[in-house]
């Protein structure tokens, strides 16, 4: 969502927020004196050097010297930006982000409620898992491809319906067309943009639902489809398995970058679990800017065709 979040919501939601009942949330702390203190969550230790002042709202740690306030504790910790920092702390309290629309066009998105919108893609991730239970076509081509149960639901992996209104007749579909869900012809009708298809949830660093990528089931093309771009959902800044990584390990030694959904699924079958494919893109600037804030270390490793060594070369460039 666009518009600029004021300055004054930042500062009152900095007064509404304890930095200790946050920290605790997220890391257990226990008192000591007048302070909070932990095993620091941004680097390994044996004793607590990490502490939280109540009074200051402030947390230090004394061994690696990390320090700010909620804001910044949720950037670390989370691998988050300023705004995602923030829209995830004025979730914790329980308040909407409240942001300053600079033209019409903001105002629109402003007044978007995109909640809606993820509360709508969680459901039709569950929709498909469901869906995927119940047919056996589905699940056939996942044990061909020695997908285990485990890493299916780790994925959230399902299956859409060969049906024109599966989705349709089941969702609002006002949302379901602006999450890129249905499409609309010309006459006005709408029909399921994912048919018969395996379908990859897209979940960005918080869990929340974003887009789908969906696969076919045969030789049929285009093989791999896409959710188009959203209020939600922009391809050129999200890479698949992102959030699964980060939950096997919040600070990975490196990032394996491949080129698509089942490379990193497979990957994952082996217990190699810190893997992401960009998605349907050529690897950005921005794709190297938000893995670098999670990791010293990227391995790229593109197909052995000639596609992929163009791909892997135009990166190292």
């Amino acid at each position: 969502m666009t518009g600029r979040i004021s300055r004054e919501f930042i500062d009152e939601l900095l007064v509404r927020v304890d930095i200790v009942d946050l920290i605790d949330s997220r890391v257990p702390l226990k008192k000591a004196g007048t302070n909070y203190v932990a095993r620091c969550p941004f680097h390994t230790e044996k004793t607590p050097s990490f502490s939280v002042n109540r009074n200051k709202q402030f947390f230090h740690c004394f061994g690696c010297g990390a320090s700010g306030n909620a804001i910044s504790f949720l950037m670390d910790f989370g691998h988050l930006d300023f705004v995602e920092a923030v829209e995830d702390l004025a979730a914790f309290a329980g308040v909407s982000v409240q942001r300053e629309a600079s033209d019409q066009a903001d105002a629109k998105l402003v007044k978007t409620n995109l909640s809606d919108l993820y509360l709508l893609l969680e459901k039709v991730a569950g929709f498909y898992v469901e869906e995927l239970r119940q047919n056996t076509l589905a699940i056939d081509y996942l044990k061909a491809r020695q997908v285990k149960g485990e890493v299916a639901r780790d994925f959230l992996l399902g299956y859409a319906p060969d049906k024109w209104d599966a989705l349709a007749n089941k969702f609002d579909q006002k949302l379901l067309i602006e999450a890129g869900m249905l499409i609309v012809k010309d006459d006005g009708k709408v029909y399921d943009r994912f048919r018969h298809r395996i379908m990859y949830p897209i979940r960005d660093k918080r869990s929340r639902i974003v887009g789908f990528g969906g696969r076919v089931l045969d030789d049929s093309l285009p093989k791999y489809l896409n959710s188009p771009e959203t209020p939600l959902f922009h391809k050129g800044k999200e890479v698949y398995g992102l959030y699964e990584l980060l939950a096997k390990n919040p600070k990975p030694q490196r990032i394996l970058i491949v080129e698509g959904y089942m490379d990193v699924i497979a990957l994952a079958q082996y217990g190699i679990n810190y893997s992401v494919a960009a998605l349907g893109t050529a690897t950005s600037q921005f794709h190297l800017d938000l893995l670098f804030r999670i990791t010293t270390e990227l391995v790229f490793c593109f197909d052995g065709d000639k596609a992929g060594r163009e791909a892997a070369w135009k990166v190292m460039e």
